[in-house]
């Protein structure tokens, strides 16, 4: 696209006027009201159905895509505000970029609300009739896309506002994007009522659409119960889990003197009796003050305390100049037993794209030790655990890729989520991470154990039910039988190329309809 048709669509004077930019921006705020903690779905589904009226009502194409960024925007900065916390645990080093980092992110998060309001326009072109179905397409096709692009970033996502309800089923069948399409749709139909259409078209007949949608989600409400509400089958195995939760806050966690007593209080955790001996403890992300290659008498520690019960726990490892941020079995005799390295790190978090010239500007990432940070592992993996089946271990942000899960080179028994979430703070950001986690449950029909330094801890069955949890801020274990699998999802199967297959078409469809020419006796479709 040349710069004149560049500015055409995207300049000073395709703009919508300020107060549709401002509007944009305050309903893509209310829109992330349905994300964790508050999960109002009920408040985000009109407010998005606002969205795209406003959206639908913009002449260009240009004009679209500024209110799409606006909104889109307003929600990012509104969903991911604890992105500040990470920057504020050494506030004297890194405070100053906290606010950079939320607008930076947040005007991202807007690119791909720009592009879904671009795409619905593009496709419906002159028929306004067609333009919020095209948009609530355009918008899960944006999810997906934000899912994978860059690394990917599947955080927030419009569908996650069902997390926790039954419709969270759906992802069973259709996976994240599914329940995104679950939102869209109801929303369009919701704004088309409010949408003024050619031809004089009574709202009565506009209402048509928002009772069909609303029969459509009250039946997916009723069958999501169902299936979540079913019998649970038998475990194959009689498998007891602990969950530590050691509560090392982050500004003090590597502090010598607070490291060792948060090592000492996980090794009571650890010790402390039962009236069901675990089969397994988990300790959560990094959990240790030192390296797998260098813990002089701390594994020892670690399997005095356990007394012959095996511990996974988050590890950090070097070989030569490279770091890395592992998970690690120990044996009853101290043997590591399995071992797992992360392969999805934290952008900026974990790693930084040319790090070493960062480096030199005294700019590194949080988690890492120099540099460009950790080292990626080789990929995804199931670890053999004998007795206590195979386990997909996944370290604190992995568990946000459902794609990543489908990369296991085969089917595991149950999932195992070791985090420090300790980085987001103690308001949405590690309940949106608990959401996510119970996400990935549903669509892969398999139970998730999940250790937490900070909380929350958790054990979540196959179809992400909160069986037990660890509140944030709190110490202490959690011990609890393991779930049993259920058989593998659609979802499991199949991945998002059926959802993307169908986003395409149905947007290929619309824009063939819309090239139609247009009867000018009847009213403007």
């Amino acid at each position: 696209m040349s710069g004149a048709r560049l500015r055409r669509v995207f300049g000073r004077a395709a703009r919508p006027a300020p107060r549709v930019l401002a509007a944009s921006a305050g309903l893509g705020a209310l829109v992330a009201l349905g994300q964790a903690p508050l999960g109002w779905w009920w408040l985000a589904l009109p407010a998005f159905a606002g969205v795209l009226a406003l959206i639908a009502r913009q002449g260009t194409t240009g004009k679209a895509a500024w209110a799409g960024w606006a909104a889109g925007a307003g929600f990012g900065a509104a969903a991911m505000f604890w992105i500040v916390e990470p920057f504020l645990v050494d506030a004297a080093r890194y405070g100053w970029m906290a606010p950079f980092a939320l607008l930076l992110l947040a005007a991202g998060m807007g690119l791909f609300w720009a592009f879904a309001a671009a795409l619905g326009l593009q496709a419906a072109g002159q028929r306004r009739g067609l333009r919020l179905l095209a948009l609530a397409f355009g918008f899960a096709a944006s999810d997906l896309l934000r899912s994978y692009i860059f690394t990917g970033l599947p955080w927030a996502l419009l569908g996650h506002a069902f997390i926790g309800t039954p419709l969270m089923q759906l992802a069973a069948l259709a996976g994240p994007v599914g329940l995104s399409l679950a939102f869209t749709l109801p929303a369009a139909a919701l704004a088309a009522v409010v949408t003024p259409a050619a031809g004089g078209q009574n709202r009565l007949m506009r209402a048509v659409p928002v009772v069909v949608m609303a029969a459509a989600l009250v039946g997916g409400w009723g069958w999501g119960a169902a299936r979540r509400d079913a019998p649970a089958p038998v475990p194959a195995r009689d498998v007891v889990l602990r969950l530590v939760q050691p509560n090392a806050t982050q500004a003090l966690k590597w502090q010598r003197d607070y490291a060792l007593a948060f090592f000492y209080r996980q090794l009571d955790l650890t010790a402390a009796p039962a009236a069901r001996r675990p089969d397994l403890i988990i300790w959560p992300e990094t959990s240790v003050p030192f390296l797998l290659d260098a813990p002089g008498a701390g594994l020892e520690m670690i399997v005095e305390a356990a007394a012959g019960v095996p511990v996974a726990l988050g590890i950090q490892r070097s070989e030569g100049a490279r770091y890395f941020n592992s998970l690690v079995v120990l044996g009853p005799k101290g043997e590591v037993s399995a071992l797992y390295d992360k392969f999805h790190l934290t952008p900026f978090g974990e790693y930084i794209p040319y790090g070493d010239a960062f480096a030199r500007l005294g700019i590194t990432a949080f988690a890492a030790r120099l540099g460009n940070g950790f080292t990626a592992g080789p990929g995804a993996a199931v670890l053999d655990l004998g007795g206590l089946g195979r386990v997909q271990p996944l370290i604190c942000y992995e568990a946000v890729f459902p794609q990543d899960l489908r990369a296991a080179p085969e089917r595991p028994d149950w999932l195992m989520q070791v985090t420090n979430d300790s980085w987001f703070g103690a308001l949405a950001g590690p309940q949106q991470h608990l959401a996510q986690a119970q996400l990935r449950a549903v669509e892969t029909g398999l139970p998730l154990a999940r250790a937490a330094n900070t909380g929350v801890s958790a054990m979540i069955d196959a179809r992400g039910r909160v069986l037990a949890t660890l509140p944030l801020n709190t110490e202490g274990f959690l011990d609890v039988s393991l779930p049993a699998a259920l058989p593998a999802t659609p979802y499991a199967r199949s991945g998002d190329g059926p959802i993307f297959a169908m986003i395409v078409a149905l947007l290929a469809l619309i824009a063939a309809r819309a090239r139609l020419p247009i009867d000018r006796t009847r009213a403007h479709a």
